[in-house]
């Protein structure tokens, strides 16, 4: 049984995991391919090398098979992992393409809501916009940048207007943007 140093050891590890498989590689000196994948042993030995934190296959199995979120896959064999979504770089992670239901949901923090209003919603520094098939994850989503701003975006609109629409392996969905139009406050 794991006690709550333990837990947030772990929770820690995966943070750092996220940082590395979805925006800098780099800090632990490994690449990622061009699908994102990552060799799961580089990446564990450039985590152990960056020092302050060490990990081994087994706990890197239970951070996958654990993480409330999904974040990560292993190929088959798991000797390859790679984040699912939410990438900086510039990757392919051979999303497929999907009709979403008619609604989708994006949640936010009050401090953007001029800017979305304005623009609509753009991936800023990632590849795409990250959208919930429900409302109370969007709500849960909006709630970590502050009070939450919930947005209704008509998918059925954008899809008869040429948008495509990709589902990640953690079920969120993605678009490259979404223009104001299609956004309703709620």
């Amino acid at each position: 049984m794991r006690n709550r140093n333990s837990d947030n050891r772990m929770k820690s590890t995966s943070k750092f995991i996220s940082l590395i498989l979805r925006h800098n590689p780099g800090a632990v000196g490994i690449s990622l391919d061009e699908h994102g994948w990552a060799d799961v042993q580089e990446l564990i030995a450039g985590i152990n090398r960056s020092g302050g934190r060490t990990l081994d296959m087994e706990t890197l199995e239970e951070i996958v098979r654990t993480d409330e979120k999904q974040r990560y896959s292993f190929n088959e064999d798991h000797t390859l992992i790679r984040a699912n979504q939410g990438h900086s770089v510039l990757v392919d992670v051979e999303l497929e393409e999907k009709i979403p239901p008619n609604i989708l949901w994006h949640g936010t923090g009050e401090k953007y809501v001029a800017s979305i209003d304005e623009l609509g919603l753009i991936p800023k520094g990632r590849l795409y916009v990250h959208l919930s098939s429900d409302m109370e994850t969007a709500k849960k989503v909006g709630s970590r940048h502050g009070k939450p701003v919930i947005y209704e975006i008509g998918c059925r609109r954008m899809i008869e207007d040429g948008y495509h629409f990709f589902l990640s392996a953690n079920h969120v969905w993605l678009t490259k943007e979404v223009p104001a139009r299609y956004l309703k406050k709620l």
